[in-house]
């Protein structure tokens, strides 16, 4: 479970680098022969997340168009591989079965995804660059793009990631704010569940007084830090022995996720524009007792469970991998397939500064969120700690989204 739309900047793509506004943008929308022209094409469209295109031709210079990393450090590569491994594992399940069965998109079936992961495979071992790459891809593949928010692919992207707290395994002084475990008798809980401040109070203190009694996982020294761990689905914990261990997503209850820098903006705390997780952070810094205040206002609550060190999983019950692992609505996308991005990834320079550059990355489909809804939305995960949290942090644009698939005759 992923929830990490703190986030309620958006920017457009732009990049110095690209030759022209063909390259830029316009290259990679969904062509204008393949969107709706009247308001009843429009509303049959909507009900359709894909869009099947031919894949998306270089322009001269354009080094945004290829996932050159892939080809640099081994480890990329690897990364990539392994996350492919995952998926594959993924679509031999039951689940699989039962998600794929009634797909809504024409010609995607699990089968036909198996397949196309098992060539891009056998492309990236035998390639020598990513130009040859995208050359292959364009020879075997098609492309079935998101219609996005606007029905031309425009898709709103943010990241998260696994955080790194210290915890206890039993409350003190200092470690005073709990993370719980899932209830044993959650599912015979009544509708409407309680909510967050129910449960667990306005001050995140009072759990013990009510149906979270006993339920405590572990016990955090700020505030924050579990909310934050709710927000990103999973944390690694550094206990007081010098051990380390980790927690996941259980369950959550029926209540959708409402964004506290949205809140703070509608209370004129802070302007809408230019709002990121560094910012939010920052301003509860100054005033910690607002979080009682705001942090209420989310309804949503998650539980957890101890995976004792192991890495971070998706909603398809694999391993996350660091910037080849995306989460997207699930009711819309192909769980474990084979996707392109292109959106515009904060990257630390050799200076230790920040910079946004546009990039393409292949992709695997292994998660979602509570705040991921609809098909102009994906959430990128940056990997685990203070590097990838402050890069998810400020991670905001619009970009594309697109699967990949054999094309049919192969």
């Amino acid at each position: 479970m992923v929830l990490s739309v703190l986030l309620v900047r958006m920017q457009s793509l732009a990049h110095r680098e690209l030759i022209s506004l063909e390259c830029r943008v316009k290259k990679w929308d969904i062509p204008v022969s393949l969107t709706v022209e009247n308001q009843d094409a429009l509303t049959q469209k909507q009900k359709v997340p894909l869009i099947q295109r031919l894949p998306v031709t270089c322009c001269q210079g354009d080094t945004s168009c290829l996932d050159e990393v892939l080809y640099g450090e081994i480890a990329d590569k690897k990364a990539l591989i392994s996350a492919i491994a995952h998926s594959l594992q993924y679509l031999q399940t039951g689940n699989a079965a039962a998600a794929y069965q009634n797909y809504p998109v024409a010609g995607i079936t699990r089968d036909r995804v198996i397949k196309s992961l098992k060539r891009f495979r056998e492309l990236l071992l035998t390639t020598n660059s990513a130009t040859e790459l995208h050359q292959a891809i364009e020879r075997e593949f098609v492309l079935y793009q998101s219609v996005g928010k606007d029905t031309k692919g425009s898709v709103l992207f943010t990241a998260y990631y696994e955080p790194l707290y210290a915890a206890s395994r039993v409350p003190t002084p200092e470690y005073r704010y709990p993370v719980y475990r899932l209830p044993p008798d959650f599912n015979s809980w009544s509708k409407p569940h309680p909510t967050r401040e129910e449960l667990e109070g306005a001050d995140g203190l009072q759990g013990a007084k009510g149906k979270l009694r006993g339920l405590e996982l572990f016990w955090f020294r700020l505030r924050l830090e579990p909310y934050l761990a709710q927000i990103q689905g999973s944390a690694r914990l550094q206990l007081a022995d010098g051990s380390q261990t980790t927690i996941g997503y259980a369950g959550n209850i029926a209540y959708n996720y409402k964004s506290i820098g949205r809140e703070l903006a509608n209370d004129g705390k802070l302007p809408l524009e230019g709002m990121t997780m560094p910012i939010i952070l920052d301003y509860f810094q100054k005033h910690p007792q607002e979080l009682n205040i705001y942090i209420p206002r989310d309804r949503s609550f998650v539980f957890f469970q101890e995976n004792h060190g192991e890495p971070a999983q998706g909603s398809i019950n694999v391993p996350l991998t660091a910037e080849r692992s995306i989460a997207t609505d699930k009711s819309l996308m192909p769980p474990g397939a084979l996707a392109l991005i292109r959106a515009s990834i904060p990257f630390v320079n050799p200076t230790g500064k920040m910079e946004e550059r546009i990039v393409s990355r292949y992709v695997l489909d292994q998660d979602t969120g509570g705040a991921i809804k609809g098909a102009g939305r994906v959430d990128y995960f940056l990997g685990t700690g203070k590097l990838a949290g402050d890069r998810a942090g400020v991670t905001v644009s619009n970009g594309q989204l697109f699967y990949l698939l054999l094309k049919s005759k192969n």
